[in-house]
């Protein structure tokens, strides 16, 4: 027997981003070719989408947990890491999304419609990406961001047109089954109907669905009962009817009161979708009409309810099917009347929200918890913050150099910022100190430690220009004595001589020159 389920909690983790890679090129007789890591895959989304095939959250029920795969890594020669697959989740047309903090955060109405839960993480870039003219050979790479996290509620609100509202054993399952080809569990007991049952129903060219919702009892706006876990399944309802028993031998019940009853729970509630249930068309259906007593109380209590109320009444029995033709052509009148008022939707507009002219992306506040400290918040800090491979030097560099290049470190300095301070960005905190302008850093500080790009063998650009700085400086007499040649003894050399000095091993004077 398949069981209901509206209402779940899901805990949904997207995967992670891979990392890039920081590899050099290597072929024979070249030994530096250059950067070649590639950049790490995104990380797999978790994706709510409506499917026309199902009807209950049991799924989510049994498997609460849902995890997205992670990105692949980037290798050498400039390969990209794949991205993962967004794992896609179905759930029935009607299902709200509620977050940790009861707030609506979507609304899933029509098949296919989608629903991104926890968005995967970004790849992070490899070394080949992040060279420039300033850092040609990146000796390190970007982590991948870890995909998002979130316990999301999702309940389901049936889409129905029109929903049956009555006191236990007022006849509703009945009704529905008689009405359509829904089979509901009937029996002569009340709470025999735990889950709300839904039927299509036809009435001329007009087809319209029709939900069963659990009894409602007085105090059920308050939790009492199954009243809160089912009155959100006729918010989306636009047309609502009151299933009265007319046959009960309840002591304090009679049509008027029962009426009444209901429509004190229904004004109490607050749909969570907006809107009042107050506004909603009704319909009034005096049911069991087939017993004497019964068809006697409804034409006693006909006149009343029309004055009191002003809504259509119609003595029906679900039994003998008394009625039925003109309760579903008066329900099929009313919904399409309501379909009639609705707005006609328009497609989605794409509005676009450029950011702000003074909107740095990012705040400086003091911090409570550390004196003298100060917390930075932003999302591309945040995020740069979980790219950043804090065991190698460079890459903690290069990050001092997109910080000052957002703007961090003035804002910083204009707080009230020491050198020294605590800075607490995400989830790291680091002792402040103020960094060089971004690529001069990087010529004048070895912050990399590749140890494949280092040549003891070859003499700095600092070194260089020191040394032709030096040539190029004018000497004064005294300098110039130093650089004299000592008064060691040579030996004389004609200016035009061709022949050396020392004869050779025959005797003869090798010839030098022409």
């Amino acid at each position: 027997m398949s069981k209901f389920v509206d209402r779940v909690v899901l805990h949904a983790t997207a995967g992670a981003g891979g990392n890039g890679c920081a590899s050099v090129h290597r072929e024979k007789f070249k030994p530096l070719g250059g950067p070649d890591g590639g950049n790490g895959g995104r990380g797999g989304s978790v994706v709510l989408v409506v499917d026309p095939g199902v009807h209950t959250l049991l799924d989510f029920h049994h498997r609460p947990h849902a995890m997205a795969r992670n990105g692949k890594q980037g290798q050498g020669g400039f390969r990209a890491g794949a991205n993962a697959e967004d794992l896609e989740l179905q759930v029935p047309d009607g299902t709200v999304v509620f977050d940790d903090a009861g707030e609506i955060i979507a609304d899933l109405v029509g098949v296919g419609t989608r629903f991104v839960a926890s968005e995967g993480g970004r790849g992070g870039l490899g070394n080949a990406a992040l060279a420039s003219a300033a850092r040609k050979a990146p000796g390190f790479a970007l982590l991948g961001e870890p995909g998002d996290s979130r316990d999301l509620v999702l309940e389901l609100r049936s889409m129905a047109d029109v929903g049956l509202v009555g006191f236990p054993s007022a006849g509703k399952s009945s009704l529905v089954a008689a009405l359509s080809a829904a089979r509901p569990k009937i029996a002569d007991y009340p709470f025999t109907t735990l889950v709300p049952q839904l039927g299509v129903v036809t009435a001329g060219e007009d087809v319209f669905t029709v939900a069963d919702v659990p009894g409602l009892i007085p105090g059920a706006s308050e939790g009492r009962g199954l009243g809160l876990d089912f009155l959100r399944h006729i918010e989306r309802c636009s047309v609502l009817v009151h299933v009265v028993d007319c046959a009960t031998f309840e002591p304090g019940r009679d049509p008027v009161a029962d009426i009444q009853a209901l429509e004190d729970e229904l004004a109490r509630y607050t749909p969570a979708l907006g809107g009042e249930l107050s506004d909603r068309p009704r319909l009034i259906a005096l049911n069991k009409v087939d017993v004497p007593d019964a068809r006697d109380m409804a034409d006693l209590v006909t006149a009343e309810l029309t004055e009191r109320y002003g809504w259509p009444v119609f003595p029906i029995s679900a039994a003998s099917r008394a009625g039925l033709r003109e309760l579903s052509f008066a329900m099929a009148e009313q919904v399409r009347a309501y379909r009639d008022a609705q707005p006609i939707l328009e497609p989605t507009r794409i509005v676009l929200r450029p950011q702000a002219v003074d909107d740095a992306g990012f705040t400086v506040e003091a911090d409570r918890e550390l004196p003298g400290g100060f917390i930075v918040r932003g999302a591309r800090p945040e995020r740069w913050i979980r790219q950043t491979s804090f065991d190698n030097d460079e890459a903690v560099g290069y990050l001092a150099d997109r910080l000052a290049r957002l703007g961090v470190e003035d804002a910083l300095a204009q707080a009230g910022a020491k050198p020294g301070c605590p800075v607490t960005i995400g989830d790291v905190t680091f002792d402040w100190e103020p960094s060089t302008p971004a690529g001069v850093a990087v010529l004048m500080s070895g912050r990399g430690t590749d140890r494949r790009l280092e040549r003891d063998d070859r003499v700095g650009a600092a070194e260089r220009k020191a040394a032709r700085g030096e040539r190029r400086r004018h000497r004064t007499d005294e300098e110039l004595l130093e650089d004299e040649p000592s008064d060691e003894p040579t030996k004389p050399r004609s200016d035009d001589a061709t022949w050396d000095d020392e004869p050779g091993e025959s005797g003869e004077r090798p010839r030098t020159g022409p």
